[in-house]
């Protein structure tokens, strides 16, 4: 029968082998309460579903182990009009006043995300050295669209930060203060649809010294980001991909941009329409701690590793394909 067929008699036996009763003569479905219930559960999630395969290059199916099942009632739905829109808050320049150095490098991250986001469908709009008021002012505004016809929302903050806050051109604001806008009673459009924050920033001044593996990683030179109908959650689906974890710096190359960015961008290039979104990730977390580590004639910057940190309250598989 090969293991296509195998697949489809192991969902059939799944579907119906909980009710499934011998009696004289053969097998019966039980048709009691408790057994009518199971079904209905079983039934929610194997009702509907896709097996999604790959061919080898001689053309041949691949083995059972690259068969997928994927049941559209715990993927968010993606064929809205519209992905969705895509805003890139980019900060290079600060005022005097905030001790906040030029960002070299940032503007080689806001142009391959850019480029990258467009490729999956978003349509993407760059802002360029905001103050905290038009920061706010400028989310707001987006928060209050309608996003009806729109599958998701994200929003990439480029700046300087500390644990919880981000800078604009003149100073720091909550994080908060700008994702909080689009929560479930804020911005109604966009309830039960997935809303992704990319943050590229410092969340302290701590450094991580890595620890010895039996591979050495290349080099990279250093610059940071610091000084730095139904009800549901209001919270829910919500998703925050940080450059490092609380308490770190998050590095910078001035020639090629942040070590975060060019991972996510990198993965994304190659899996985004393939993998789902914390499969994505995880990928990004082994490319940031894997193939960057900070060199500096100051022993006290060099070596220095990071790991990017995934915080999620998605309720849904997301896939941009």
């Amino acid at each position: 029968m090969g293991d296509f067929g195998n697949l489809l008699l192991q969902i059939t036996w799944d579907f119906y082998g909980p009710v499934i009763r011998p009696s004289v003569g053969g097998l019966h479905v039980c048709v009691c309460a408790e057994c009518v219930e199971r079904v209905k559960e079983i039934r929610i999630q194997y009702f509907y579903f896709l097996i999604v395969s790959k061919k080898n290059k001689d053309g041949k199916l691949r083995d059972k182990d690259h068969y997928r099942i994927v049941s559209p009632a715990f993927q968010y739905k993606m064929s809205h009009r519209r992905v969705g829109k895509c805003i890139i808050i980019n900060n290079k320049n600060f005022d005097e006043k905030t001790g906040m150095n030029v960002r070299n490098g940032t503007d080689r991250d806001a142009g391959e995300l850019f480029k990258c986001f467009k490729n999956l469908g978003f349509d993407v709009f760059v802002y360029n050295d905001q103050t905290c008021a038009k920061m706010e002012r400028l989310l707001k505004e987006v928060s209050e669209e309608d996003h009806s016809d729109s599958s998701c929302f994200a929003c990439i903050l480029l700046s300087h930060g500390e644990e919880g806050m981000i800078y604009g051109t003149d100073g720091a604001m909550p994080i908060k203060s700008m994702t909080s806008l689009f929560r479930g009673d804020m911005c109604k459009s966009l309830v039960g649809k997935p809303k992704l924050f990319f943050i590229q920033a410092c969340r302290g001044s701590e450094f991580d010294d890595g620890i010895q593996t039996d591979s050495g990683p290349p080099n990279d030179t250093i610059e940071t980001d610091a000084n730095p109908r139904h009800k549901i959650p209001v919270e829910a689906d919500f998703l925050f991909a940080y450059s490092t974890v609380p308490g770190y710096y998050s590095w910078r190359n001035p020639g090629r941009g942040s070590w975060f960015v060019q991972a996510l961008c990198n993965v994304l290039n190659e899996f985004g329409k393939q993998l789902e979104i914390m499969q994505i990730l995880t990928r990004v977390n082994y490319m940031v701690a894997t193939n960057f580590e900070s060199w500096s004639e100051d022993p006290r910057f060099s070596e220095k590793k990071q790991i990017p940190c995934v915080v999620s309250m998605l309720t849904k598989e997301l896939y941009f394909n």
